[in-house]
């Protein structure tokens, strides 16, 4: 299992401290430290059935000049652009599963529905 973090992000600490009450193996990724490449972003929007619309966190995406962008099939690669060049206004934490698929953890909820 791998999840994409940000340190500054609250819903990150919440979910890696939740992740401690575990016996799991996982991978942190930091996207500000390593950006998500177009390809991987592809990937976990394919594995989360979602548009990057979707997983843009919608006050950031305001603030970097995307937000406006049309969100449908002729502007979506220029919204997975913007992701890759602003990896800070992806929401997260997003946790890859072992299974291929892939979560949005933003509460605890989430995180125990998928751990068990």
């Amino acid at each position: 299992m791998e999840i994409w973090t940000t340190v500054a992000c609250s819903k990150t600490r919440a979910a890696l401290d939740e992740l401690g009450r575990y016996d799991v193996n996982y991978t942190r990724r930091s996207c500000m430290e390593e950006p998500p490449t177009a390809a991987e972003i592809e990937d976990v929007l394919d594995r989360l059935g979602m548009e990057p619309w979707e997983v843009a966190r919608p006050q950031e995406s305001r603030e970097a000049g995307f937000a406006d962008l049309p969100k449908d099939r002729d502007g979506r690669d220029s919204w997975v652009q913007a992701l890759v060049a602003h990896p800070h206004c992806i929401q997260r934490p997003i946790v890859l599963l072992d299974d291929g698929s892939a979560v949005i953890a933003r509460d605890a909820e989430t995180l125990n529905r998928i751990l068990g």
